[in-house]
């Protein structure tokens, strides 16, 4: 028996700063404002384990928006600077005295996750460097597209009562490019699946969405597990690309335990507006990532506005 009906995604509430830019450095957020973001938010991140506990950020600590938080700073990220050529993204990450950290707790299989995504939403990876003896995080890397690119670091410190920290740089890749238009999709054909998502984003109230794999019009029941988890969820506002990144909840799969072709999660959105979603999952050995674009809407249900419109237009307003 697959375990596609008890373990779901879950990406309620993304916890982000309402930054106009995609590069900000240290956002401020009335505490009052976050604390409505965040009051009933079923979200989890890499901080947080798989039994649903919740640890969200306050104040000044909004994930995702800053190259410095939790008292540890991402350095100047190094790479190739022009498309096509060859080489490795390195950095490394030090406290505010700025001595290199080396140490880090293993969160969902791995010590450091790097997310890398173009200023558009476009050109999305999510990738695992390896670390030298001198605290030198390092990937081989090409890029194939031009623009400005959000470098996102998230990982935990490993030292008594730390959680979860992402931080970010801004790499300039030279060469001309055109952005990439987004548009509202729910369905995303990748390496031959078909990824579909239904359900609303609405914002106020969480709202029930479903992930449906299927494969040559076929029900896709082999989901395996990927980092721990049957599913990695990574969510950015368009706009300033505020970061979220959260798992499946439920516990941790045993190994050989399989799920879909159905995944369930949660999601409850701070503002309306445009949200960028990337879905990781794994088959056969081989990592897949879907994409979605999703307006969410102001709260209530979806069906409610609509009456509330046709009210106002029956009383001829």
């Amino acid at each position: 028996m697959n375990a596609g009906t008890r373990l779901g995604l879950y990406a309620g509430g993304l916890v982000v700063a309402f930054g106009a830019a995609f590069g900000l450095s240290g956002a401020l957020v009335p505490q009052s404002l976050v604390a409505g973001w965040t009051e009933g938010s079923p979200m989890q991140s890499h901080d947080e384990g798989h039994s649903g506990s919740t640890t969200q950020p306050t104040g000044t600590s909004l994930k995702g928006l800053s190259l410095s938080d939790g008292g540890m700073v991402l350095s100047a990220v190094d790479g190739p600077r022009i498309v096509g050529e060859e080489g490795s993204l390195s950095f490394r990450v030090e406290d505010t005295e700025g001595s290199i950290v080396t140490e880090f707790a293993e969160a969902h299989d791995k010590k450091l996750h790097l997310i890398v995504v173009r200023s558009d939403g476009s050109e999305f990876r999510h990738v695992h460097p390896t670390m030298d003896a001198d605290g030198t995080w390092t990937i081989p890397w090409t890029w194939q597209e031009a623009g400005s690119y959000r470098v996102f670091a998230d990982f935990t410190p490993a030292h008594e009562g730390a959680t979860g920290v992402t931080l970010t740089q801004t790499i300039h890749v030279d060469g001309a490019f055109t952005s990439v238009p987004t548009e509202a999709s729910r369905v995303d054909e990748v390496d031959g699946f078909t990824v579909e998502l239904d359900g609303d984003l609405l914002t106020g109230s969480a709202s029930e969405l479903t992930v449906t794999v299927s494969r040559d019009g076929e029900p896709v029941t082999s989901l395996e597990p990927y980092l721990g988890a049957f599913g990695h969820l990574v969510a950015l506002r368009e706009g300033d690309l505020a970061y979220l990144h959260v798992h499946a909840e439920g516990d941790e799969p045993r190994a050989g335990e399989t799920a879909g072709p159905e995944i369930g999660f949660g999601a409850e959105a701070p503002t309306a507006g445009r949200y960028l979603l990337y879905l990781d999952f794994q088959v056969d050995g081989e990592v897949h990532t879907a994409e979605f674009v999703l307006d969410a809407s102001h709260g209530g249900h979806a069906e409610d506005s609509d009456e509330s419109d046709d009210q106002t237009h029956s009383d001829g307003h």
